[in-house]
């Protein structure tokens, strides 16, 4: 039976990947911050973890005792709206902190205990709001952080591929869609919902595993949306029309 690893399964996205992941066949793990929080049925939870502490990594590999990965999914992140008149030190700092600095740390402690597997297969979810090239004058400026932070988690991913080439793990960054979450309602993107096609979380869970399960050795270091450009704003603006579905993303 292959294992995977969902790291920030709470609630939405991240619950339904664990919920497909099992009904794959998976034996599946996922970390959240409580350990009041309850996970599908099957799903082992891994807990109190919080992404944020240098410690995070270390505990789950404590939790895992010998248990090989197969699949890893880094999908914990946090997302704090701000714009040029008002932009928040701190908010920035814990964006950097959980998305685009825990990755490296988690990746490390998993490889030094020997819990991933080889081959195995490392998934950044990043978004393509992490993209440089898409980002255009008439989309506008803003949100630094949340932008920053995606960026730069890309940039780890694309490092982590380099240093884990040779020991056969892929590492993938994943823009799995936008979303009817609690995160993007709490940013007040749901005003978008309708208009940009976001889609349930479970939705987005399936088409990410299924998209995960066609990923080989020579797609590691590279960057996509398993949905295509159907909810990228400005992916035809920058890429052009006819574009296909799984769709590369540029950096």
């Amino acid at each position: 039976m292959p294992t995977a690893l969902v790291i920030g399964a709470s609630r939405g996205f991240g619950y339904e990947l664990t919920n497909v992941l099992h009904a794959d066949g998976y034996r599946t793990f996922g970390t959240t911050r409580s350990s009041d929080i309850q996970l599908p049925p099957g799903v082992e939870r891994i807990s109190p973890i919080d992404i944020a502490h240098e410690d995070a990594g270390a505990k789950i590999a404590v939790a895992l005792g010998e248990t090989k990965l197969d699949v890893v999914i880094v999908n914990a992140g946090v997302f704090k709206k701000e714009s040029f008149g008002e932009p928040n030190f701190e908010d920035e700092v814990e964006m950097y902190k959980v998305v685009a600095i825990a990755p490296v740390f988690l990746a490390h402690h998993l490889y030094l205990t020997d819990l991933l597997a080889s081959p195995s297969k490392f998934i950044l979810i990043t978004t393509e709001g992490g993209s440089i090239k898409l980002r255009t004058k008439e989309e506008g400026g803003g949100n630094y952080g949340h932008h920053g932070s995606k960026a730069a988690a890309n940039m780890v991913g694309k490092l982590l591929a380099n240093d884990f080439y040779d020991k056969g793990i892929t590492v993938t960054m994943i823009h799995p869609g936008f979303m009817r979450t609690d995160m993007t309602m709490g940013v007040g993107y749901d005003k978008y919902w309708e208009s940009g096609g976001a889609v349930e979380p479970a939705a987005a869970a399936r088409s990410t595993v299924d998209f995960i399960s066609t990923l080989t050795h020579e797609h590691t270091g590279t960057f996509w949306a398993p949905r295509g450009p159907r909810d990228i704003g400005e992916a035809e603006r920058v890429l052009g029309k006819n574009l296909p579905t799984p769709l590369e993303l540029p950096w």
